[in-house]
């Protein structure tokens, strides 16, 4: 999944040499900035290169199977379906991440469909092979992905070119308008029983998921902790998310901050 992530500016020496000639509230704004991202290139760095996010995919996804196999074990009259989403999901984009540190930059939708209109994001540990596995068990693969309707093309080429399954038109379901997959989901339903969902955000199964605003969401997880269970799995995303956005929330790097060091302070206590 896709959401705007928090800005991320590297101090290099000299890139700050022009601050003194900013306005105070933009000379503020930089330094929140360079504040968050240092929060924020460990995680990076920890989904693009350590072991620990490469093994926790392939757990995943194994664990993924055998939820597979017992559901499917469930007769039903419509055909299966597996709803996989697509960013952190099934291809990797933590290098540009990485891009975005090393150019002292953030997220923008301009530098994100620059990075997707390449095509060239990597399969993640344990992907193809349990896509390919769910298809020789008679299931269709529906990608629904945040991405917008303007990067159908692209992610079908980069899914397709990395050997995924079922990655066409009729499969790959963007973004209309909003972020809410519930409406993509409930039009798999429609035609194939859908008995497992895979995605690095809890909203991959159940937008209520999305609200964090009561004790971080853990309630309403816990309460659908039956359900998750059976028809979903979670894969690791370390760098952005609606976990994140409970707590920065949104707005400027400055109420960002100040929300960070806040939240850092009534742990603590």
């Amino acid at each position: 999944m896709r959401i705007p992530v928090i800005p991320l500016l590297v101090p290099v020496l000299g890139l700050w040499s022009c601050t003194a000639q900013l306005p105070v509230a933009a000379d503020a704004e930089a330094a929140a900035a360079r504040e968050l991202v240092t929060q924020n290139v460990n995680a990076a760095l920890y989904q693009n290169a350590s072991a620990e996010v490469a093994w926790l995919y392939e757990q995943g996804y194994a664990h993924a199977r055998l939820k597979l196999n017992a559901n499917l074990a469930v007769p039903d009259s419509l055909p299966p379906a597996v709803i996989v989403d697509v960013d952190e999901t099934v291809l990797d984009n933590s290098p540009y991440e990485l891009e975005n540190i090393r150019a002292g930059r953030g997220y923008s939708p301009e530098t994100w469909k620059a990075w997707t209109a390449r095509a060239e994001a990597k399969p993640l540990p344990g992907a193809l092979d349990f896509l390919n596995y769910a298809v020789s068990r008679g299931c269709s693969v529906f990608y629904i992905t945040n991405r917008d309707a303007d990067e159908l093309e692209v992610t079908i080429a980069n899914l397709a070119g990395q050997g995924f399954p079922m990655a066409d038109k009729e499969h790959v379901l963007t973004m209309q308008g909003t972020s809410d997959k519930t409406a993509r989901r409930d039009s798999v339903r429609r035609t194939h029983r859908v008995v497992l969902l895979v995605g690095d955000q809890l909203t991959d199964f159940d937008q209520v998921l999305k609200d964090r605003s009561a004790d971080l969401g853990l309630p309403s997880m816990y309460m659908m902790s039956s359900r998750l269970s059976q028809s979903f799995i979670l894969l690791p995303n370390s760098t952005y998310g609606y976990w994140r956005d409970g707590i920065t929330g949104k707005g400027a790097a400055v109420e960002k901050r100040d929300r960070v060091r806040s939240f850092i302070e009534q742990r603590v206590r």
